[in-house]
């Protein structure tokens, strides 16, 4: 079963907890045991697995990025978003979660985040279970 997740992000960069979404997905498909990939079609934003019961923590990983891919650094790339690149490269595009019993195995304090890095836009996350 595929399908996608439809999101607005509200700022350049963030990290929005998608996981309650990607939950209802996979309950919905009715399917018990298997593999949930998810996986962002967007050349400047990414997803990642990380802790979600401290916000310090995306707080952190954002400042790092920025520190790592600074905006207006210099690039070549003329469209004034390289960093927003640079920074879904780092991230990825994907990932994969374990399902059991038709939930997500996660552990204790995993949430899945979108990481928008050129918004705020429309975005568009799949998945396939």
């Amino acid at each position: 079963m595929s399908g996608s997740i439809n999101l607005k992000t509200s700022v350049r960069i963030e990290m929005v907890d998608i996981t309650s979404s990607v939950q209802k997905e996979v309950s919905n498909s009715g399917i018990k045991d298997g593999v949930c990939t998810v996986y962002v079609p967007h050349t400047t934003a990414g997803i990642t697995i990380n802790e979600g019961a401290d916000p310090s923590v995306c707080y952190d990983i954002l400042t790092k990025l920025n520190e790592l891919a600074p905006p207006n650094a210099g690039y070549k790339h003329m469209e004034g978003n390289a960093d927003s690149h640079i920074k879904a490269s780092l991230m990825g595009s994907s990932v994969s979660v374990i399902v059991e019993n038709g939930r997500l195995i996660l552990g204790t304090w995993q949430k899945i985040f979108f990481c928008e890095f050129d918004g705020p836009r429309s975005r568009r996350v799949l998945f396939k279970i």
